[in-house]
């Protein structure tokens, strides 16, 4: 039954990767990505609606959930993250699989996808497009890789103890960081995301997380990894969502090229989805998304489309 997990860890040279685990272990392997600073429990209510003969484990990332943070001195990059991937899946013993991710995941997903094609029969993104985009300005670009080092310095210069919060406040103030979630939402999280102390709710999550060196690409790389991609994709963007589709036309000229290579080549074997609902739709709302996954996750046929 899919509303019953196994709680699952791996050990890496710095701890654990932790993880949790639905359905039967000889199931079709899909590994869930959560988004940044989120856990596991993102997918709690959207996986005990997919299809039951299929193996999910959600893991966290490294400074995520019930992880272990990096080691002291160590900045969080962005292909850390897809490392991580790897490291679950060899400890898995899996050689092929199905990603889905849900924002920074679906980053981490999509450059998985970019460097270990042969490993990936379908990729699942919600609320992303598979990629980071660079600023298109050098110096906003010079500006971002300055900050990342300078925070990490600044965090390790301070060496804060934790805040300890009462449940309350720690749900509220998970809340106003994230208008799209949900107070059931945020409390799920919690769950996950934060251990009972004597003086309160401490977050479990790394504050160098917050420093995190993205691996960003330009336009062009975007469209030409997409191009590159042969496996099946589905995308599912919320209407008022990070993505906001209707929007993004009076963007940038990405949107514009993005689009023309859907048009073209892109449209064969990606499949995207517009739905109603927020930027966690998929823990919000699951239903909304549930039925167009499980039909994406059961399809056979090489070239699949709703």
């Amino acid at each position: 039954i899919l509303n019953m997990f196994s709680e699952l860890k791996f050990p890496v040279p710095w701890g654990h990767v932790a993880a949790k685990a639905w359905g039967p272990s000889e199931g079709h392997p899909v590994l869930c990505l959560h988004g940044w600073l989120d856990n596991a429990n993102t997918f709690d209510k959207l996986i005990p609606l997919l299809p039951r003969d299929c193996y999910y484990v959600a893991m966290d990332f490294s400074g995520h959930g019930l992880s272990s943070h990096r080691p002291a001195g160590s900045p969080y990059h962005f292909l850390d993250y897809v490392s991580d991937v790897l490291r679950v899946a060899a400890a898995l013993q899996w050689r092929r699989f199905t990603l889905m991710g849900h924002s920074m995941g679906g980053s981490v997903a999509g450059m998985f996808c970019f460097l270990y094609p042969e490993m990936v029969d379908k990729l699942i993104l919600l609320e992303n497009l598979g990629f980071l985009l660079a600023p298109e300005d050098t110096e906003a670009w010079l500006k971002s890789k300055r900050m990342v080092i300078d925070r990490l310095l600044s965090l390790e210069a301070k060496q804060q103890t934790p805040k300890a919060r009462s449940p309350e406040a720690a749900l509220q103030r998970l809340l106003e960081a994230n208008r799209h979630l949900t107070a059931e939402g945020g409390a799920i999280l919690l769950q996950r995301g934060a251990t009972e102390t004597p003086a309160g709710l401490v977050y479990n999550r790394d504050m160098r997380v917050r420093t995190q060196n993205r691996e960003s690409l330009t336009v062009e790389q975007c469209v030409k990894l997409l191009q590159k991609i042969q496996d099946r994709v589905l995308i599912i963007v919320a209407r008022d969502g990070l993505l906001v589709p209707h929007k993004l036309d009076s963007r940038n000229h990405f949107v514009k090229a993005l689009r023309e290579a859907f048009e073209s080549t892109l449209r064969e074997h990606i499949q995207l989805v517009e739905v109603p609902g927020s930027h966690f739709v998929h823990l919000n709302e699951p239903e909304v998304v549930s039925g167009i996954i499980s039909n994406f996750l059961t399809a056979q046929n090489t070239r699949a489309r709703l």
